[in-house]
């Protein structure tokens, strides 16, 4: 397997372009912990943040929330979208604005969402005919050579209803030879690696933010430090790493020189990208 990263201005073409190649799977950064993947012919986004939402909810407040970073393209502008997929409810995953406009402009696309979060996506704007509830050890398959498990997330805590439903879930994509994990926010729990070294994981896309008591006291939750994602990877035998959810909010992500010490850690075991907008990267099973 290898990824190629190359320059992509125009994020609208990735929805209009045709199908890539049957073995390559196309990605693109949308910031946050947001991601837009194509695979043959179909087109997912996973947690898209794509307004300002935040920064007007928070403005006056301790944690403002005002974006470091441009919206990449506009939700308006997305079309042929096929799923969407939101791993929790925080609004940085599951944002009103963004789903109002992708349901109402894309009436045959599928919003996977946790099955105890079903209320809160059609109060977030989305069309109740077009959600797909999973849960903890459920499967979906988006096609012959499309399948989707769903396992726990742990965002400082699980948080499970009286029906054994989790709000926080993690996604394992399996695209033929393909599989990738988008671990939504979370942070190390026993278990974890194991699970993901026994279904085989080749790509982990994990958030880097860290966590901290000032941050948690204030209603913060956090994710992995990058030390854990680094050593989550190692044991759970994970060969490619993109990481995610840094350089959105100014209280919540971690610096410069963070990003380039991750990078000097790419090894030929495991290797690390520091995702930019505006780049597309393609990967292909060999």
């Amino acid at each position: 397997m290898k990824i190629i990263s190359e320059d992509f201005d125009l994020i609208e073409h990735f929805f209009r372009d045709q199908a890539p190649e049957s073995n390559e799977l196309h990605l693109l950064w949308l910031g946050q912990a947001g991601f837009a993947l194509n695979y043959s012919g179909k087109r997912m986004l996973i947690d898209p943040y794509l307004s300002d939402y935040l920064s007007k909810k928070y403005k006056g407040t301790l944690f403002p929330h005002v974006r470091l970073m441009e919206i990449p393209i506009e939700p308006e502008k997305l079309r042929n979208i096929d799923y969407v997929f939101c791993s929790h409810p925080h609004s940085d995953h599951m944002d009103p604005e963004t789903l109002t406009t992708l349901s109402k402009n894309n009436p045959s696309c599928k919003f996977v969402v946790p099955s105890a979060e079903i209320e809160e996506a059609i109060r977030r704007g989305v069309n109740e005919d077009q959600l797909l509830s999973i849960n903890v050890k459920q499967k979906l398959k988006l096609s012959e050579k499309i399948l989707v498990d769903a396992i726990p997330a742990a965002h400082e805590t699980f948080k499970i209803n009286d029906k054994n439903e989790h709000s926080f879930l993690g996604f394992i994509f399996t695209f033929n030879g393909i599989k990738l994990y988008h671990s939504g926010d979370c942070i190390p729990y026993d278990g974890l690696a194991e699970n993901l070294k026994r279904l085989h994981v080749d790509i982990a896309l994990l958030p880097i933010n860290g966590r901290d008591e000032y941050r948690l006291k204030n209603a913060i939750a956090g994710n992995f430090k990058i030390q854990e994602v680094l050593d989550l990877c190692k044991q759970a035998e994970i060969t490619h790493l993109i990481v995610h959810h840094f350089g959105m909010f100014a209280y919540n992500t971690v610096t410069e020189e963070d990003l380039r010490y991750l990078e000097t850690q790419s090894t030929p075991s495991l290797k690390i990208i520091v995702p930019r907008i505006k780049q597309e990267y393609k990967i292909i099973d060999e």
